[in-house]
């Protein structure tokens, strides 16, 4: 779809309030699960553009139903407000040589902003299908621990209604078109510890957890699909002369074939069994389960990345590099929901606090979102 010249006009006229939309919403924290402020700011926003039944729901999406009443097949357009950040002070932004730097400015503010400006239009246009519903949240918990909440409650209340998901959730014209699976895990280990030297020979829990990493890091790997772990975050003891009585790790695998997901699922329950067997007391607690792909129609799969990718050559000049990806698509994907996430801003550095986009980039994503939104108005 080719962006019709009213649209354009609209979108240069308010280039400038954009730019300050994303610069007020990266400012403001939202650590996932606690994305409060920024949902807010969100719903408080789009009802100032006329956007009539925004709410809020209790997985702290901001949801804008347009014409989502009734049996309506809907097509539902997402970006994620939280970080990976755990600020909860305002976030600190600069503006320096063509790019602005924030955490998290990117990954997802610059892609929710682009989504906002669209609704305002569609809000101010009072658009509406006639053979569809069109959903548009600023969703909660794509991050890390927020285990995908939001899009997962987006699915349980719009269920099998959603025949296409777009999720803006990317950069420099790269694109997710199937689901990496994960399985996330806190273990915790408990020993008698005791004192350094009066208790020496006690069972150490750091010791037992190094241990139990040794073991996780020497695991083969499946052959079939890219499999990958990693122990994200160790910690534990208590003093430097004190055997440790407690130490927990975060661990986590992830591959885009759900049979060898299954194999390190199995490889790590041995792992835990063996250390469990000679005495030692290891807590596992889920943390968070992605899905990967289910059977997906591949001819509507087809037709929605080239649909992206036209948006992306008009706006950018480049086709849309698609591939695997840990996303909110995950979960429609898995219900064999045609879904896939691409990106409206150039910019690097993502998950690091240098963080930047480019602001040269901003006007074609702002076109791109626009064309992807209004395709079927």
């Amino acid at each position: 779809m080719k962006l019709e010249q009213s649209v354009l006009e609209f979108i240069d006229a308010h280039r400038q309030e954009a730019y300050d939309l994303l610069l007020d919403l990266a400012r403001i924290p939202a650590p996932s699960n606690h994305e409060e402020k920024r949902a807010v700011f969100c719903r408080d926003w789009l009802e100032c553009q006329g956007a009539a039944g925004v709410y809020i729901d209790d997985a702290l999406n901001v949801v804008y139903p347009v014409g989502c009443a009734g049996n309506k097949p809907v097509t539902a357009f997402l970006a994620h407000s939280d970080v990976v950040f755990p600020d909860t002070d305002p976030l600190p932004l600069s503006v320096e040589n063509g790019r602005i730097f924030c955490p998290g400015i990117g990954d997802d503010t610059a892609n929710a902003a682009a989504l906002m400006m669209a609704a305002k239009y569609i809000a101010e246009n009072r658009l509406t299908c006639d053979d569809r519903g069109i959903l548009l949240v600023i969703n909660a918990g794509e991050e890390g621990l927020g285990n995908l909440k939001g899009v997962r409650r987006i699915m349980d209340d719009f269920g099998a209604r959603i025949d296409e998901f777009i999720s803006f959730d990317d950069h420099d014209c790269r694109g997710v078109n199937r689901a990496v699976g994960s399985r996330r895990y806190r273990v915790a280990f408990d020993t008698e510890g005791g004192h350094s030297y009066t208790a020496f020979g006690n069972r150490n829990a750091i010791a037992c957890m190094a241990s139990m990493i040794d073991a996780l890091y020497s695991i083969k790997l499946p052959e079939k699909g890219k499999t990958t772990y990693n122990v994200g975050t160790i910690s534990g003891g208590t003093s430097v002369n004190t055997i440790a009585q407690h130490a927990e790790m975060l661990y986590e695998f992830r591959s885009d074939e759900r049979e060898s997901l299954d194999i390190m699922e199995r490889h790590f329950q041995a792992a835990v069994e063996f250390y469990r067997s000679k005495g030692i007391r290891v807590t596992v607690t889920p943390v968070g389960d992605r899905p990967c792909s289910g059977q997906v129609d591949e001819e509507k799969m087809t037709e929605l990345m080239t649909r992206a990718s036209a948006a992306s050559v008009r706006y950018f000049g480049r086709e849309i590099t698609f591939g695997p990806g840990s996303t909110d698509c995950n979960i429609p994907l898995s219900l064999g929901i045609p879904a896939i996430c691409v990106g409206c801003y150039c910019g690097a550095l993502s998950h690091t606090r240098q963080e930047y986009v480019e602001t040269d980039s901003l006007l074609p994503g702002l076109k791109t979102a626009f064309d992807l939104i209004l395709h079927h108005f």
